[in-house]
This record gives structure tokens, sequence and C-alpha cells, in this order.
């Protein structure tokens, strides 16, 4: 763990989104220097599914040695920021570092995210992250080693990483292009916008969601990755270190901290790449990142595609129905071709040959052969996403459930 070092002791930080996961993380790292968090977010009730309130997070903040000022705000809108700026200021007397956290994710094709989607993830991410930045900045100009910090990846043209969800990819990379052109921008004022993005996935409540359940927890690392990379950015000097795409634990590697494994949640596992991250090769430290397929031995032999939808037949329940809530079609090509379905949402659930008969909402294209490799652990899916050997149309999040299900066939193939 990065040690805390009593820098941001007084300083003044306006977090988005910080009511839990990552911007709350960050913010308790900061408290324990005795620092002075703005929450700003919207949920001031308790959610029905994810936990946590800025009144739980500011409570949390102030235990952990900071105070707090919990503001309700919707980024979305300009009054509702400057608000709370103004709050902010009128408490603790001005702003010396911004991060912007909040983001709202859909990874849904084109014909998949209506417009009322587009416009959620674009309003909060990339207008968003340019209002927040916009609002501050007189403050910031007079403030202690300022600092904005963006939470998103670098800058990446693959067209792998636009292809399966354009919308959500043009609105994380808008908060990336105002890293690029703000770092310039406010170079003169000393002011340093940076991002930060993690090198995998990481655990939190929302990620649990999206993931499927608990089951994803052995695959990601834990916020404190994110957090103590964060704290060590903003600690530095804001006027020589400013324009940079930092990944998680180069962060920490730089710093000295070679242990890496000490962050997964589960000591040892293979780890699912976050995205935007052609590769892994420069990742330094302990834990096994996705895109190295584990050695195995050889795939089942011929007709294993029947015997494998067999199994996923036989362990269909109404706990897997509900906790999946999916329909999905593989489109299987190569020397055991054809069309498969797999309905996890319809009544008691069901699987077999032929076209979902009630629609799907993720079709899967991919070599039988790959297909069966898959199932039986010996081809990762997220490897086998980035490197084209599987194709996803439609809501990707759903495609993700999937691993909690292949964790099950595994066993038994």
């Amino acid at each position: 763990m990065a040690a805390n070092t009593g820098k941001l002791l007084g300083k003044t930080i306006f977090i988005t989104g910080a009511s839990r996961g990552i911007g709350k993380a960050i913010a308790l790292k900061a408290a324990q220097d005795g620092a002075n968090i703005v929450i700003a977010a919207k949920t001031a009730e308790p959610h029905p599914k994810l936990p946590g309130t800025i009144y739980t997070a500011a409570k949390e903040v102030e235990a952990a040695g900071g105070k707090c000022l919990p503001c309700i705000v919707d980024i979305r809108y300009e009054d509702s920021v400057v608000k709370a700026v103004e709050e902010a200021v009128a408490k603790f007397g001005g702003i010396d570092i911004l991060v912007n956290n909040a983001s709202a994710i859909s990874l849904t094709g084109t014909a998949e995210t209506p417009m009322k989607k587009y416009d959620l993830m674009n309003g909060i991410n990339a207008r968003g992250t340019y209002l927040c930045s916009r609002v501050c900045l007189p403050h910031l100009k007079k403030g202690n080693n300022p600092h904005i910090l963006n939470l998103s990846p670098p800058l990446n043209l693959n067209p792998l990483w636009f292809k399966g969800h354009v919308a959500y990819t043009m609105a994380k990379y808008g908060m990336s292009m105002c890293v690029l052109g703000m770092a310039e921008e406010f170079k003169a004022d000393g002011i340093a916008v940076n991002a930060l993005w993690p090198r995998t996935a990481i655990l939190t409540a929302a990620m649990e969601m999206l993931g499927g359940g608990s089951g994803v927890a052995s695959q990601c690392r834990k916020v404190d990755i994110i957090s103590d990379a964060a704290y060590l950015m903003l600690c530095k000097d804001s006027r020589s270190y400013t324009g940079n795409f930092a990944i998680d634990d180069e962060v920490l590697a730089e710093a000295g901290v070679t242990d890496m494994d000490q962050y997964s949640c589960v000591p040892g596992s293979q780890l699912l790449p976050d995205f935007f991250l052609d590769a892994a090769s420069s990742y330094v430290g302990q834990g096994k990142i996705g895109q190295q397929e584990p050695k195995t031995a050889a795939p089942p032999s011929g007709g294993s595609v029947t015997q494998t939808f067999q199994m996923i037949k036989a362990m269909i329940n109404k706990d897997l129905v509900e906790s999946v809530n999916g329909i999905f079609q593989f489109q299987l090509t190569g020397a055991d071709a054809g069309s498969w379905y797999l309905d996890l949402k319809t009544g008691e659930g069901g699987a077999g040959k032929g076209e979902a008969p009630n629609g799907s909402q993720c079709t899967m294209t991919l070599d039988s052969g790959d297909f069966s490799k898959m199932f039986a652990g010996q081809l990762n899916a997220t490897n086998a996403f980035m490197s084209g050997k599987l194709k996803i149309k439609g809501d990707m999040a759903m495609a993700m459930k999937l691993e909690k299900l292949m964790s099950k066939t595994r066993a038994k193939l």
C-alpha cells in the first residue's frame, strides 16, 4: 500500500460521484491526511441496488480524519455544479483539487443505445467533466499545488474499443480529451491536469451488478489500487507533473511498490483486463492479467458443442435465471457450425439449437472450437474478444455475466 505522507493536509478536494466506489475510496485516502472533502453526487437517498449516500460517505470521511461537505449535485446541470462549488468555497475557503470521477456506462452497440442513454453518458462523462473543470477553474488558479484528475483512459484509436459501444467510448474519450487540451491550456497557471485508469477491472458494487454477482470478485482488484495511485499523483508538483495518462499499477511501481498481488481481491487469481488497454506488456509486479491464456490440456474432442450445451442446460436453475436475466445467441463457425441459444431470462430458462424463441439481447460469433475452449477454461473470454476471435453484438454488459456460468461448466468438462 502507498503510505500517507500528510501532503494533502488542509487541501480542499472536490470529488464527483464520491458517494461510493472509486470516488469514495479516493476521498477516504485523502481524508487520512486531514483533507477537506467535498462529496458531489446525486445519491441523497439509499439506492435500491447500490450501497451508500453522500451522507454515509461523509461520515466515513470524517471518521478517517478529514472534514467533509456532502452536496447533492447532478453534474449535467450548470446551476447544480455552481451551487456546490460556491458552498465548498464558503465552507473551506477555496478548492485545490478536482477529481472528475462521476461516470455513466452502457456497453451497447449503436442500434441498442437510445438517444436518452447516449445523452446520459455524454452529459455526465464528457460534458460533466468539462463543466466541473470550468466552474472550479477560478478557484484552482488560487489553489495550493492545484490538480485536476480525470478517471478516464488513454486515447486509443484501435477500432476494437469503438465497435461494440461507440457511445460509451465517445463519452469516456471526451473526458480524456479534456486532459489533453486542458493540461496545455492551464500549464501557465500551474494547474496539473492528468488522467488515471485501471489496468484491470476494479471491484465496486456497480461492477458486481454489471458482472452478474459476487463471482466476478476473483477477477478484480480492490479500489485501494486506484485510491493509492490517485493519492500519489495528487501529491506531485502540479507545475512539473501534468498531461499524463497514467495506469494505476505503473504509478505505484514508479513509487517503489512491487507487490501488486496485495490489491487482488483473490491473491494469485487471473485478472480481467479493463477496457481501452490493448496489452499488458508494460505491467510491472505480481498478479496474472487475463490476456495471457492459461496452459491447459488439449480441447475436448468432436461433438463438444452439443455436450457443452447439454451440460449448460442441466445446470440452469431459478437462481441462475434471476442472476443473469438475459438471452444469448451463439453463431458458431468452423467444424461444428450452427446457431445455438441460451435463455437465462424467460420462465425457468432454456438452451438449445436454433434461434432464441424470445429474441436475444446479445449475439456472440466465434469458431466452434474456440467456443468449446472458452467454456472449458482453455480460452479466456476477454482475450478472445480483444484478439478478434469472439465478436459480440448487443449488450456487452450482459456478455460479461456469462463468466459466472462458464466457471461452473469448467468444473464439469
